[in-house]
C-alpha cells in the first residue's frame, strides 16, 4: 500500500512537525485502509468512524514513535486494533455477557482463515456477530493472537476466549449457509 502513496516519508515528516496539511493528507491516504480494519471490529459505520478517528488522533499524537523501517500500514493497523479493544472495553457493559466455558477444546480453526481472504464479502456477516464473539474472532483469526493473549487483552479467561471463538465460528457458518441458500433460491 505504501508504494502507491508518493512522498509518504515527507508526509509523515510533516505530521511529526504538526503540519495540518500533512495530517489531512495522511488521513485521506489511509482512510480506506483504516476504515476496513475498524469496520471488522464495529457494529456499524458510525462506530467504525469513531474508532478510526480516535486511532488517527493517537497516530498524530505519537507519530514520532513510528519506525520508518516498518510499513506504516502495519503500525496504523496495530493502533486501530488496540483502539477497537479499548472501545470494546469501554462499552463492554452494554454488550452481552461473555460466556465462560473451559470445556471448549483448544482447536485451531484453520478453515476460518478463509474469512481473511474473503474479508470484503464477509464484513457484513462478521459485523452481525455479537460484539464479544466478533472481538475474539477478529483477534484470533484476522490478527492471529493466541487465546491467552486475547484473554489478557479483553480481561476474560482463556476459556471464555475459546468459547467465544467456537460460538462465533458456529454463528458464521449458520449465516453463510443461510446466505448461500438465499442466493440459490433467488438465482432460479
Amino acid at each position: 500500500m505504501e508504494n502507491q502513496i508518493p512522498n509518504l516519508r515527507l508526509i509523515i515528516d510533516g505530521c511529526v512537525r504538526g503540519n495540518s496539511g500533512s495530517q489531512k493528507r495522511l488521513y485521506e491516504d489511509f482512510y480506506g485502509f483504516g476504515m476496513n480494519v475498524a469496520l471488522r471490529y464495529s457494529n456499524n459505520k458510525a462506530q467504525a468512524q469513531e474508532i478510526l478517528n480516535d486511532s488517527f488522533l493517537k497516530v498524530f499524537k505519537n507519530i514520532e514513535m513510528y519506525d520508518p523501517s516498518y510499513p506504516f500500514s502495519s503500525w496504523l493497523k496495530k493502533i486501530i486494533t488496540n483502539t477497537a479493544i479499548d472501545y470494546y472495553r469501554k462499552y463492554k457493559k452494554h454488550n452481552e455477557l461473555i460466556i465462560d466455558t473451559d470445556n471448549v477444546p483448544d482447536k485451531i480453526y484453520e478453515e476460518a482463515r478463509v474469512f481473511a481472504d474473503e474479508e470484503t464479502d464477509m464484513l457484513p456477516i462478521i459485523q452481525k456477530l455479537p460484539p464479544a464473539y466478533r472481538m475474539v474472532f477478529n483477534l484470533y483469526v484476522m490478527e492471529e493472537y493466541k487465546h491467552h493473549e486475547i484473554a489478557e487483552l479483553l480481561n476474560i479467561s482463556v476459556g471464555a476466549s475459546k468459547s467465544n471463538l467456537a460460538r462465533a465460528k458456529g454463528k458464521l457458518k449458520e449465516m453463510i449457509i443461510s446466505r448461500a441458500e438465499f442466493k440459490k433460491i433467488n438465482s432460479k
